[in-house]
């Protein structure tokens, strides 16, 4: 009997087909639909520090700053294993560069110190982030089916006219004022992410392995495939 082997080819897609962001435009993401959105990378705070008469006071703080808003957001938490790689690649470098024996014993014993305890605790490097989005069809001051048109044209669904995204993008950074004041009333202080910022935020999100290896260039340096 005779057997043929069927090889199958598989087509390998990249992470940004699937991907619902069309582009990246001043710090402001474009999505296919039309809708845009704004990253804030947010401070932290010690909650189980505080005395309990400034907990209930960030309780409250955080209850109204939620009550105060009439749009959707996202709270996102990120935990990666901390690395300390380069940290730890300068401190070999002076070990080799110390003259005096005892001080590059104790650097070179500093070293592993910390290599181990790194390895041992698995310490996790937190980032706390807050998505701000706009929707044409949540703007209350337009007529229901005009704002329905203007989500579903072709132009709204692959690129935005000029005139049309600045004129959300305003809408956007006004929540974004909104939600920054709202934050900073609880004690927490947010920057938006810009255009580089986003890009290395995604980057490093869908390739954690890479990223470490290979540092993303900077935006202007990047050439876009035609």
């Amino acid at each position: 009997m005779k057997s043929t082997a069927v090889k199958s080819k598989k087509k390998f897609s990249s992470t940004q087909e699937h991907l619902d962001i069309n582009e990246i435009k001043e710090g402001v993401l474009v999505m296919r639909d039309g809708t845009l959105r704004a990253v804030l990378l947010v401070s932290s705070i010690n909650f189980a520090l505080k005395s309990e008469e400034e907990q209930n006071a960030i309780i409250g703080a955080y209850v109204s700053f939620i009550n105060n808003l009439d749009f959707p957001f996202q709270i996102a938490i990120q935990s990666r294993e901390l690395n300390i790689d380069g940290y730890l690649d300068k401190m070999r470098q002076k070990a080799k560069e110390q003259t005096n024996d005892l001080l590059k014993v104790q650097t070179n014993e500093y070293i592993r110190f910390v290599q181990e305890f790194i390895t041992a605790a698995k310490i996790m490097n937190k980032r706390f982030y807050v998505t701000v989005m706009y929707n044409p069809l949540s703007d209350k001051q337009k007529h229901f089916f005009s704002r329905l048109l203007e989500i579903f044209k072709p132009v709204g669904i692959f690129q935005l006219k000029e005139d049309r995204f600045y004129k959300r993008k305003s809408e956007l950074d006004r929540r974004v004022a909104n939600v920054s004041s709202g934050l900073a009333s609880i004690g927490l202080n947010a920057v938006q992410l810009d255009t580089q910022g986003l890009i290395e935020l995604f980057y490093t999100s869908y390739n954690p392995d890479t990223s470490q290896n290979q540092p993303l260039a900077d935006v202007k340096e990047l050439r876009l495939a035609e």
